[in-house]
């Protein structure tokens, strides 16, 4: 048995992406036999593999064990803004790049976004998601558009809000947002656009079990970000069946496909607006959505995301 640390740079409790995915990690590799632990300070309890999350973030503690636990192999997990922007133009994440054994990302398209000399270092493991228990749909009295997002100019999080202004006047289009702010200038926005938008309501952050139930009960999911690693919620949003909205970024195609009917282009208000719009009064093309989304299940099982760690963990010479 192994003996693995993960270092995330959020703490426990938290329920920003990294620190969600850090703790199905934790049970994913525990279930292979392995003793994992989650940290968010420098790693300096014993252990045989480092896993640390965020290039830049966790810069610190991947050079402090390539120095005093040269023995211990270290896993550097890619988020999007390392892959988009932290590994392009900051120096500690390009070094946690160069210490690290093996690099991991989140979806098929991210190891072209990786530094060529880099990329036989990276290995593709997919966010899973159970399956959940399918409630009724939204019903008569709107048509209910679920947006699971924390307040960041990633996720640009108010961009559903706006397309849902464009709305023609008898639309029953509600987008139902779920996520923290952030900073409180986006606080701030997320409230004044709840209070003059009556198609926008802000709900703030969630439980897990809640946000699953909000995607399971809506009609469709939307995701406006800019950058995405993996994207948690899009395979929550596959795994209940929901139909999605997504911005045109290297993390939703590699999810949904190139040929998935339901893109707009990164910032497009219209794009978004038409296609809500669609999807609220085109039965044939929701049910086109639905279809898409659904046949793409299996990339999002739990047992393929533990085989993925498996075999990493097999490569590293570390095994049950």
């Amino acid at each position: 048995m192994a003996r693995v640390l993960i270092v995330c740079p959020f703490p426990a409790g938290s329920r920003l992406g990294n620190r969600v995915t850090a703790a199905r990690w934790r049970t994913l590799i525990g279930d292979l036999g392995h003793s994992v632990r989650v940290i968010d300070g420098m790693p300096k309890t014993p252990y045989d593999v480092l896993v640390t999350l965020h290039a830049r973030k966790t810069a610190g503690a991947v050079l402090w064990s390539a120095q005093e636990r040269p023995a211990a192999p270290i896993v550097v997990a890619l988020t999007g803004t390392d892959l988009y922007r932290d590994i392009l133009e900051d120096p500690d994440a390009q070094r946690s790049l160069r210490l690290a054994a093996r690099l991991v990302v989140l979806h098929d398209r991210a190891p072209g976004a990786v530094p060529r000399a880099m990329r036989p270092k990276v290995r593709v493991i997919r966010q899973s998601a159970d399956r959940a228990p399918t409630p009724a749909k939204s019903g008569r009295g709107s048509f209910d558009v679920a947006l699971v997002a924390h307040l960041r100019a990633e996720k640009d999080p108010l961009r559903a809000a706006l397309a849902a202004r464009l709305l023609p006047a008898d639309s029953r289009v509600r987008v139902v947002h779920a996520g923290r702010a952030l900073t409180g200038e986006l606080r701030r926005a997320a409230l004044a656009e709840q209070g003059d938008n009556p198609r926008y309501r802000w709900l703030g952050e969630l439980t897990p079990s809640r946000t699953r139930r909000l995607i399971a009960r809506s009609r469709v999911m939307v995701l406006t970000s800019v950058m995405e690693g993996g994207a948690n919620v899009l395979g929550e949003a596959v795994a209940s069946g929901t139909p999605v909205l997504t911005s045109r970024i290297p993390a939703a195609v590699a999810a949904l496909g190139s040929g998935y009917p339901g893109y707009f282009e990164v910032g497009d208000t219209q794009g978004l607006a038409c296609l809500l719009g669609r999807a609220e009064r085109d039965a044939a093309f929701l049910g086109r959505l639905t279809r898409a989304t659904r046949a793409r299940r299996a990339l999002f099982t739990p047992a393929g995301e533990r085989a993925a760690w498996r075999a990493l963990l097999a490569e590293l010479g570390v095994r049950r």
